[in-house]
């Protein structure tokens, strides 16, 4: 993923409720939002390339979401990101005891945020900071930096996400996601990658020839244990491809 939104209210009837964007190159392959064969009680999308997902929920309430951080003059070495959440959600540890586990190795793969949780608990993983956190009762914001890095894009999403907070429904979220419009280039941060592509990863929706949003995925976490996924799809230019729900 490379924005996520998401309100962490324990004790709600909605406990957890989370709108992401996940943004790649069309050229990777990827596999729908579906349960997973070899991993009973997981429903997530697929990197058809290196075997990982970006955002997934499990057996016993388990969700996890993944962003990478970035760090243009560091190249992508080691491990692929994409096993992190799918090891979380085939775990039988704790969200704050796997990622104690994981901070030991996380310099095997490229920086990273990793966002875990179950019926109880969220926790995150900044890679680069290297402590994990445990989230209290809130709203955030999360990119390809750490938690709440106050980039326009991700603002303008938290800002639109809680206005969605009071009764949250599936396509007013993904409505949300679908927001293109881009900021003015005073306003974008210099993360060094320069100003054409800040630019076009300034939006909410990435839309171009070879690279944008791939999937928005909604999740809603009920306290009565239920959650809904809802993945929809797109191709170069935004075209949308496809959409998947499921009830789990």
């Amino acid at each position: 993923m490379c924005l996520i939104v998401f309100a962490w209210r324990p004790g709600h009837e909605l406990p957890l409720v989370l709108a992401g964007n996940r943004d790649e190159f069309y050229a990777r392959p990827t596999q729908a939002l579906a349960a997973w064969e070899e991993a009973p009680g997981v429903y997530a999308g697929r990197d058809l390339e290196a075997g990982g997902t970006w955002l997934g929920a499990g057996p016993d309430g388990r969700f996890a979401a993944l962003t990478n951080i970035r760090i243009p003059r560091l190249p992508a070495t080691g491990l692929s990101r994409g096993e992190l959440p799918l090891q979380f959600l085939r775990s039988s540890l704790a969200p704050a005891a796997f990622l104690a586990e994981l901070a030991q190795r996380a310099a095997r793969y490229s920086p990273f945020n990793l966002l875990v949780g179950d019926t109880e608990q969220l926790w995150l993983l900044n890679a680069q900071e290297g402590t994990p956190v445990q989230l209290p009762a809130g709203v955030y914001g999360l990119s390809n930096a750490t938690l709440d890095t106050p980039w326009p894009k991700l603002q303008k999403a938290k800002a639109l996400f809680s206005e969605c907070l009071l009764e949250p429904q599936p396509e007013a979220l993904l409505d949300l996601l679908h927001d293109g419009q881009q900021p003015p280039d005073a306003s974008l941060p210099d993360t060094g990658i320069g100003l054409a592509t800040e630019r076009l990863l300034s939006s909410i929706f990435i839309a171009s020839s070879a690279y944008g949003t791939r999937a928005s995925t909604v999740l809603i976490a009920r306290a009565d244990g239920s959650r809904q996924l809802i993945e929809r799809r797109y191709g170069p230019y935004g075209a949308q491809l496809g959409e998947t729900r499921i009830a789990c």
